[in-house]
C-alpha cells in the first residue's frame, strides 16, 4: 500500500479497467479491502477506442487525442498511477507522459507475452530514484525517474577505450 500513498487516479486501459472493475468493485470488506477502498474513491481514466462500460464510480472516458487527454488528467491530479496497461504504458513512453517508471520484476518465464519495450519507444534517459526493493518472493522493484537529455552510446574505437590500434 506503501507505493499507493496520494495516488489521487488511476489511468487504465480499457482492458486492465474491465479486469479492475469487476474486482476491486466488491472488494471493500475483503483482504484486499484497504486497496478497494483507495481504488474506489478516486477519479479513473480509461484510454478506449471503443465504447466501454464504465459503470464504476468516478470511471471517465479519455478523448480520441490520447496525448492532449493524458497531458489535462495529469494537469488535474498529482499521483497518476498506471498498472497494468501495456498498450497504454508504450504510447506514454512514446510521448515522454511519464515522470517516474516503476518497474515489477517477477521472475518468471512464460516464453510469450507482450513486452513493455516492444520497439517504437522515443530514446530517453532515466535515473534510478532508489535502490532496488525486493520482495519476499524475489519480485523486484526498480524505480525510474525520467532524466534530461536523449542518450548517446558510446564509441568504444576512440583512442584509449580499449581497442588497440
Amino acid at each position: 500500500m506503501d507505493g499507493m500513498r496520494g495516488m489521487d487516479a488511476l489511468l487504465l486501459g480499457r482492458r486492465t479497467y474491465d479486469i479492475f472493475a469487476a474486482y476491486w468493485l466488491n472488494q471493500a470488506d475483503g483482504v484486499d479491502g484497504t486497496i478497494a477502498t483507495r481504488f474506489n474513491s478516486i477519479p479513473k481514466y480509461v484510454a478506449s477506442r471503443g465504447n466501454p462500460d464504465l459503470g464504476w464510480a468516478g470511471s471517465t472516458q479519455l478523448g480520441p487525442d490520447l496525448a492532449t487527454a493524458v497531458r489535462a488528467v495529469r494537469d488535474k491530479h498529482e499521483k497518476v498511477h498506471v498498472i497494468g496497461s501495456l498498450n497504454l504504458v508504450q504510447t506514454l513512453l512514446h510521448e515522454r507522459l511519464f515522470d517516474q517508471l516503476n518497474l515489477w520484476i517477477f521472475l518468471i518465464v512464460l516464453g510469450v507475452g507482450k513486452k513493455v519495450f516492444d520497439g517504437g519507444e522515443v530514446p530517453a534517459n532515466l535515473t534510478l530514484l532508489e535502490p532496488p526493493a525486493t520482495s519476499a518472493t524475489g519480485a523486484v522493484l526498480l524505480r525510474y525517474g525520467l532524466a534530461a537529455g536523449t542518450p548517446s552510446v558510446g564509441d568504444m574505437s576512440r583512442p584509449g577505450r580499449g581497442v588497440e590500434e
